[in-house]
C-alpha cells in the first residue's frame, strides 16, 4: 500500500517567475525558515534541487517516535524542465520514500504549482499509519512553501 497526496500551490505570478523563484537558493532558505526546520542546506545547479531540511518530531505518536527520533532529516531533490519537475524525498536511514512530479500550469497573471507525491513506508503493521503522518508533514510543508513563495514574489 502506498498513500498518494496531491496539493496545488498558487501564486499570482507568471510562470517564468514561479520557476525562477522555485530555483533560487535564497528563497529555499526561506521556505526553511517558514517551515521552522532547525537546519537547512540547498544546492542547485540548474534545474537541478537538493534541499535538505531537519525538523523537530514534535507531535509525533509515540508508535512512530521510535522511528524517527527526536529530529527528521528530510532530503528533496528535483529535476526541473521548463515547466515540469521530477521530485524524490527520503528520510535518510529510515524505510520509506516519495516519488512523485511538480507541475507549472498557469497564465500570465496566475501559476499554480501542482505538486503530486506518493508515499510509501516499508514497516510491516504501522507503514500506513506512518504514511499518513508523513502526508500530513508534507502538507503542511507545502503549505508553508505556499507562504513562502507569496511572500517572495509580492516583494519582486
Amino acid at each position: 500500500m502506498a498513500k498518494r497526496l496531491t496539493h496545488d500551490l498558487t501564486y499570482d505570478a507568471p510562470i517564468e517567475a514561479v520557476r525562477a523563484m522555485l530555483l533560487d537558493e535564497e528563497f529555499r532558505r526561506s521556505v526553511a525558515v517558514e517551515q521552522r526546520a532547525l537546519r537547512s542546506d540547498v544546492s542547485i545547479t540548474g534545474g537541478d534541487v537538493t534541499f535538505e531540511t531537519v525538523q523537530p518530531a514534535k507531535g509525533i505518536p509515540s508508535f512512530a517516535k521510535k522511528f524517527v527520533g527526536d529530529e527528521i532529516t528530510v532530503v528533496q531533490k528535483e529535476t526541473w524542465s521548463a515547466t515540469d519537475a521530477d521530485i524524490h524525498v527520503t528520510i535518510p536511514g529510515k524505510p520509506g520514500e516519495m516519488v512523485g512530479t511538480a507541475k507549472l500550469r498557469g497564465s500570465d497573471a496566475r501559476t499554480v504549482e501542482t505538486v503530486d507525491l506518493e508515499i510509501k513506508v516499508s514497516i510491516p503493521l504501522v507503514g500506513g499509519k506512518i504514511e499518513g503522518l508523513v502526508a500530513d508533514m508534507l502538507l503542511k510543508a507545502l503549505k508553508a512553501e505556499n507562504r513562502a513563495g507569496v511572500a517572495w514574489l509580492a516583494k519582486a
